[in-house]
């Protein structure tokens, strides 16, 4: 997010969710390595489909919570675990946000 002159200007990009990446695909949009992507998946951050780190395919929202997982490990040093659990919460948060009358305790 950059802000200028009183404007604010927001930089995504939107992934398809039929979409697939492989291994490499992921380390190279993502930044991480091949071997951080490998812990992540260990850790239950995502599930890729495929026997093996060769066969995997990541979906979109894989790809969403790779970058984001990056992210946290460059910038807050947070080991694998601790990514695979922020990144639950992360969702967590969207989901009350998203749907309000799930936190009231139902």
């Amino acid at each position: 997010m950059m802000k200028n002159s009183g404007m604010t200007y927001l930089a995504g990009q939107i992934v398809d969710e039929a979409v697939e990446f492989t291994l490499v695909d992921m380390s190279r949009i993502t930044g991480a390595s091949a071997e951080e992507i490998i812990l992540w998946v260990a850790e239950g951050a995502f599930e890729p489909k495929g026997a093996g780190p060769q066969e995997w395919r990541f979906s979109g929202a894989s790809l969403c919570r790779a970058r984001t997982a990056f992210r946290l490990a460059r910038d807050l040093q947070i080991n694998a675990p601790g990514i695979a659990l922020a990144l639950d919460l992360l969702d967590e948060i969207k989901a009350l946000k998203t749907n309000p009358e799930r936190s009231s305790g139902d």
